[in-house]
């Protein structure tokens, strides 16, 4: 077996093994959603990244803006996955972002989806959602891996080139 095709088949190896652990942290978002919403409405605040870690909270919260319970997902990899978030249980999300001191006892990253997530609260109580609240579409052509992938894929092909140039 040639190495190009050695390559191939890992790179290929590598794309099915991300895609299916990408299915099983899917499925887990799924059932702490449903395990949230069972406790009343969920709120989402999100804090997307590329190569550094992102964070996606979900927060199960009353009428009144009360937080029932929370659950943080941050990394970088598929094998990040939700952790409670016991600090934000019984607090209200307005008094909350409005209160700096207790906003700051979170990390950065975790103060971020707070804050994008009182937004999306007001956003919903306001009756002003715009449709990138509910935009989860991903541009799977972004993303790092399929980038190392096409660069791979141009490295084959030019050494096909030149291999079959020369004759």
């Amino acid at each position: 077996m040639s190495p190009m095709l050695m390559i191939g088949f890992i790179l290929v190896a590598a794309f099915l093994l991300q895609g299916a652990l990408g299915f099983f942290q899917i499925r887990n978002f799924a059932r702490q959603y449903r395990l949230l919403r069972q406790q009343g409405k969920v709120l989402i605040g999100k804090n997307p990244r590329k190569i550094q870690a992102g964070s996606l909270i979900l927060m199960a919260i009353d009428q009144d803006g009360n937080i029932q319970s929370a659950q943080l997902l941050q990394g970088v990899t598929v094998f990040a996955h939700f952790r409670p978030v016991k600090a934000l249980a019984g607090q209200n999300i307005a008094a909350l972002v409005a209160d700096y001191t207790q906003l700051h006892q979170f990390k950065r990253l975790t103060r971020q989806c707070i804050q994008n997530a009182y937004k999306n609260f007001i956003d919903y109580r306001t009756g002003h959602l715009t449709t990138d609240a509910f935009d989860t579409h991903v541009n799977i052509f972004s993303l790092p891996l399929v980038d190392q992938v096409k660069a791979q894929g141009n490295q084959v092909l030019g050494a096909l080139k030149r291999r079959f140039v020369r004759g």
